[in-house]
């Protein structure tokens, strides 16, 4: 008996335990102050102590090459985070990261399978979007490129939902750097720049902006696609092959480009979790 009733006691203060680290962590989740909600990704002071600014950067122009494809970036992508103090590691909470937004791939789907046949179906369901997303931690801003691993998420109504280039086990290393790349051929070296100096936003002095810089990386690998399937009606059909043969994937470092417009803001945490 009196081992059963230590095993309940033992089991309920666990239990007290963990329901008092959840709320401790709700209470410790601070809101930005609602003019600066665009940078609710940046960890506060609960969250890391260790940030010294929140940055967000925001991709407005450019392309991403891999194989035989070429997407550009006509919706802006917003990376969203803080800086770490000594590191110039990039950390984020739920509300940051990399935000999924849609690309519009040119050809679409039958572009992507060669499947002619498939204009039998409407011009909207041949649509096809590719998603950047993030498939691991960010490395340090204060190095000479910055680390950015994602994976490509393959959109559209006739596809599965897990059609991939890269995987958070194996993802597309990006290397973005303002500088010089030096790839293996058969590419050549390309150069980004820094943007202008950083200056008080108009509405919001204590943002410091800065436009018109470039990334840049021409020597990364692309893997083959997975999990790329055609679904028509209860008509299923696995396309990687298909992927692969038209994209020319997987594609080689050297073979590949990233070109990236950005521009980047920063404010101090205080100023973003101050009472609004």
């Amino acid at each position: 008996m009196r081992t059963r009733y230590r095993k309940i006691l033992v089991s309920a203060a666990l239990t007290a335990l963990a329901l008092t680290a959840i709320f401790a962590s709700a209470a410790n989740a601070a809101e930005p102050n609602p003019v600066y909600k665009d940078f609710a990704g940046c960890p506060s002071k609960a969250e890391n102590a260790r940030i010294s600014f929140c940055e967000k950067f925001e991709f407005t122009g450019g392309h991403i090459s891999f194989g035989r494809r070429d997407i550009p970036v006509t919706n802006p992508i917003v990376v969203s985070g803080g800086v770490e103090t000594k590191t110039g590691n990039f950390d984020f909470n739920e509300n940051g990261g990399m935000i999924p937004v849609a690309q519009p791939v040119p050809g679409g789907v039958i572009g992507m399978t060669g499947l002619n046949w498939l204009d039998a179906l409407s011009s909207k369901a041949l649509k096809l979007n590719a998603v950047v997303e993030l498939a691991g931690q960010p490395g340090s801003l204060f190095a000479s490129a910055w680390s950015l691993p994602v994976k490509i998420h393959l959109e559209s109504p006739v596809l599965g939902k897990g059609c991939y280039l890269g995987s958070d086990a194996a993802p597309i290393e990006l290397n973005l750097t303002t500088g010089t790349t030096a790839p293996p051929l058969p590419n050549v070296p390309i150069s980004g720049h820094l943007g202008s100096p950083s200056a008080p936003e108009a509405e919001r002095p204590e943002v410091e902006v800065s436009t018109g810089g470039l990334f840049v990386d021409n020597a990364y690998a692309v893997p083959a696609a997975t999990g790329c399937q055609l679904e028509v009606g209860s008509f299923v059909l696995p396309i990687d092959s298909l992927v692969n043969a038209g994209y020319h994937l997987p594609a080689a470092a050297g073979t590949n480009e990233t070109m990236l417009e950005f521009s980047d803001s920063f404010v101090s945490p205080k100023v973003v979790y101050s009472a609004s």
